[in-house]
């Protein structure tokens, strides 16, 4: 008997056992599932090792609270005769040297200015 023959001999040893056992679907699904199996092991043991490490800690404090606006509750240009909220778009273009800052809106119309049209919810308290 040579290799080859011995060889093929095994082989349908092999096969002559799967069928007894598992017949022919059976002996193919076997395969795709260990084919499967062993495709989602890898994948998974390659996202674990892709996550950082995760650690619990305390976010730092800061050391001096923020406060809402340098001087007051609105902001008016001396140039200008509207006053804005300090998060309004007409706000920020004022410039540091041209702001005056009023602690309320009665305040900014007391000088002699009014509410402006683009900040919503400037001047509802008429």
């Amino acid at each position: 008997m040579s290799i080859g023959e011995s060889i093929r001999d095994g082989w349908v040893k092999i096969k002559n056992s799967g069928e007894v056992m598992i017949g022919d679907w059976g002996f193919i699904m076997v395969i795709f599932l260990v084919a499967f199996a062993s495709f989602g092991l890898g994948r998974l043991s390659a996202v674990e090792k892709a996550r950082p490490a995760v650690s619990i800690g305390q976010a730092p404090e800061e050391t001096q609270p923020r406060g809402m606006a340098i001087g007051g509750l609105v902001v008016a240009s001396r140039n200008g005769s509207v006053y804005h909220y300090p998060w309004c778009a007409g706000a920020s273009q004022i410039t540091a040297a041209n702001q005056i800052w009023y602690k309320s809106e009665e305040a900014a119309r007391e000088a002699g200015y009014s509410p402006a049209k683009n900040c919503k919810g400037l001047g509802d308290s008429n």
